[in-house]
């Protein structure tokens, strides 16, 4: 896996919670409304040149580049379109190269995400999605947004133009008392996602990640079986609430901000199918694959071949888009054959499919996370050949090693498999507005707080992506 650049300011560090956050807010909300897209823009600004200078200076470049042919893809220039479009996969794809095959430590900061989010905002502004010409300010703050760029969610720019907060157009016809009880409340709501995302974080994918480095410590050559199998289910719930963690909270910064809860996660461990669980999981990845390749392709509706020729395309993009190493491809090429298999194959008695599936989605998904966490050979057959022994070195170790290791991280998977269950996560989402969440919320910030402050925080993992 890519390296992640050590200086990159976490949702989950003091710092950036009770520094950086606090005086962004204070700005946004107390200095006049039509200040608020600048002001966006300069503290993402501020936020990438504190974790990264360099980075900042890559995706200010990029951000200036898309706005110079944004005013001729608004004419529609299929030759601009293409140029733009071009050259913002072919940065993406260099710094990838670079840093898997050249002598670059780390990507820029958010370059997978910002690329994104470019290439989006040129296609629809081509399309007639987005009015002519917006604002430079608006459109550089929608490329900027700090909490989304690094990791998403990604958003589309007819989704960011909806934010009357932003904007100020809300605030010409309120009074002043209703609007700071609206922008109150909207940090309020905002805070409720983003602490239970800094739980996931903190309490769950922080202490998964450490059982998962001890695992890699003892050597892959040298675990039990056992401990193989577990460890793919403790690196699996480690991805998750890193992931769903870091999303909840970006949202809830969203929410602060005036924008609407944007849900990347859906209890993808409940899916039916391993097509279901990638529509389920980071959706509005998915969803830009689904909008701006798939369907331009034609989709599923022009035969079996070409869906397939489709879908190849799509996960082919997916594998280069988490990086260029060969393990990336192979991981996407497994779940390529699982989905075509599911779509074309697996097609009869769907009720008994249904919870075959299930125990498909449990059993393969978390196989393909081990191709997707040991890039380098000599490791990923190890840990392979110590999960299905073939000749049973891997069930003759003792399973100490397990014993031990679970003794002192059972909490966290107790707690792990507790935040599976849908009905939790829908439970807080129905009554998050009730006082005795906003108690346990509270309480569960400055418990966050105090574990977070005896140790170093890991970085999200998707920022190295």
């Amino acid at each position: 896996m890519l390296q992640i650049n050590p200086n990159i300011i976490n949702f989950s560090d003091l710092s950036f919670i009770f520094r950086f956050l606090p005086i962004f807010l204070l700005a946004y909300y107390v200095l006049p409304a039509r200040l608020r897209p600048l002001i966006l823009l300069v503290g993402s600004l501020a936020f990438y040149a504190i974790g990264d200078p360099m980075s900042m200076v890559v995706f200010a470049a990029a951000i200036v580049v898309n706005i110079l042919f944004s005013y001729k893809c608004h004419k529609k220039s299929k030759l601009f379109l293409f140029l733009i479009i071009a050259s913002d996969v072919i940065l993406l794809l260099a710094f990838k190269f670079l840093v898997s095959y050249g002598n670059i430590q780390t990507l820029p900061l958010g370059i997978s995400f910002f690329t994104f989010k470019m290439v989006s905002y040129q296609a629809d502004l081509y399309k007639g999605k987005i009015r002519e010409c917006p604002g430079i300010i608006a459109v550089a703050a929608y490329f900027a947004m700090f909490p989304q760029v690094m990791s998403g969610p990604i958003m589309r720019y007819s989704d960011f133009e909806k934010n009357k907060i932003l904007s100020g157009t809300e605030d010409e016809f309120m009074a002043f008392k209703f609007r700071k009880r609206l922008h109150l409340d909207k940090i309020e709501e905002g805070l409720m996602f983003f602490t239970l995302g800094f739980a996931m974080k903190a309490l769950l994918a922080d202490y998964l990640a450490m059982m998962w480095n001890e695992i890699g410590t003892i050597g892959y050559e040298s675990i039990s079986t056992p401990l193989a199998w577990v460890g793919v289910v403790c690196y699996s719930m480690n991805l998750y609430f890193d992931f769903w963690g870091y999303s909840l909270m970006a949202a809830g910064i969203g929410v602060m901000l005036g924008f609407p809860f944007v849900r990347n996660f859906d209890h993808p461990y409940s899916s039916k199918g391993v097509g279901e669980f990638y529509r389920r999981w980071h959706m509005t990845l998915g969803s830009w694959f689904r909008d701006y390749i798939y369907f331009p392709m034609g989709g599923s509706k022009k035969g079996k071949f070409l869906t397939i020729r489709n879908l190849f395309v799509v996960w082919l993009l997916t594998g280069l888009w988490h990086g260029v190493t060969v393990n990336f491809l192979v991981w996407a090429g497994l779940l390529l054959i699982m989905i075509i298999f599911e779509k074309f194959v697996w097609t009869f008695n769907k009720k008994l499919l249904s919870v075959i599936g299930r125990v498909h989605v449990l059993i393969m998904v978390p196989i393909t996370w081990v191709i997707f966490a040991l890039p380098v050979k000599e490791d990923l057959f190890n840990y392979l050949g110590r999960m299905i022994p073939v000749s049973g070195s891997g069930i003759a170790v003792n399973p100490g090693d397990l014993v031990k290791l679970l003794s002192m991280y059972w909490p966290f998977f107790v707690g792990g498999f507790i935040f599976l269950i849908p009905a939790v996560y829908d439970y807080f989402e129905k009554h998050r507005k009730d006082l005795h969440i906003k108690v346990v919320m509270l309480l569960l910030f400055w418990i966050c707080a105090a574990f977070v402050s005896t140790k170093a925080g890991n970085p999200f993992l998707y920022f190295s992506f």
